[in-house]
């Protein structure tokens, strides 16, 4: 079975899904964890749909409105052929013109199969979901959760929310913080009132976030894709 990591905002626009996509990719430039050699994106919230934020909404292939059929022993390898790919990733959004919810037994039978032929799988949850009884079912799946959180207060309080939720669930939970901090919040401080490891941050650069928005998706290089390179690596 492929590693499982889940990443969740403290709040919305916290940067969760840029970091869950990034996060893949970088896994599998870092080397494998279990020798399946791929790696796939989960998107699990309640949006747009991720493949909005990596600009590939045009290119061909499943999200889960597609797959609201599938029951049982659901065959992976041919989950993977069909998925949309963004940086080698194989990525399985929501559709933002087909916005409904996907049964929990599909979502357990398709996570099923893209761990089973997947190296790394990073699930993009939702908050909600996260708090809420159904949820819980993807969270268990996760080694590892990564809870995004801006330095605002905020952030923290709804991390505060978060928190024993995630705890109570997966055995290792670690901070990904990002600024800026307008209030003048320290990381050994936010660390401290969560209390939770810090994984590491994630730079703030005004020019990113435009980036990003424009449709292209979290970029390759840079000081962002060196942070996120560094948290793959912590993961191994």
């Amino acid at each position: 079975m492929g590693e499982v990591i889940g990443v969740v905002g403290a709040r919305g626009g916290a940067g969760a899904s840029s970091l869950a996509a990034s996060l893949a990719a970088e896994c599998g430039s870092v080397g494998d964890l279990t020798g399946h050699g791929a790696e796939a994106v989960v998107d699990l919230s309640r949006g747009a749909g991720i493949d909005v934020l990596l600009g590939i909404e045009e290119q061909p292939g499943a999200r889960w409105p597609d797959l609201h059929q599938a029951r049982g022993a659901v065959d992976g390898t041919e989950l993977r052929a069909v998925l949309p790919t963004w940086r080698g990733v194989g990525v399985l959004s929501a559709d933002r013109q087909r916005p409904r919810p996907t049964p929990t037994e599909v979502v357990d039978d398709v996570l099923d199969a893209l761990t089973d032929v997947h190296d790394v799988v990073v699930l993009d949850l939702d908050r909600t979901d996260v708090l809420g009884p159904d949820g819980c079912r993807s969270v268990r799946r996760c080694s590892t959760v990564l809870l995004v959180v801006p330095l605002d207060l905020r952030s923290v309080a709804g991390g505060v929310a978060l928190r024993a939720e995630l705890r109570g669930q997966v055995p290792d939970v670690r901070l990904v913080l990002r600024g800026p901090s307008p209030g003048g919040l320290g990381a050994a401080e936010v660390s401290h009132v969560l209390g939770l490891p810090i994984a590491g941050r994630l730079p703030y650069r005004r020019r990113l976030d435009g980036v990003i928005e424009s449709g292209l998706g979290p970029p390759p290089r840079g000081a962002y894709a060196r942070a996120v390179r560094r948290l793959a690596q912590g993961l191994r």
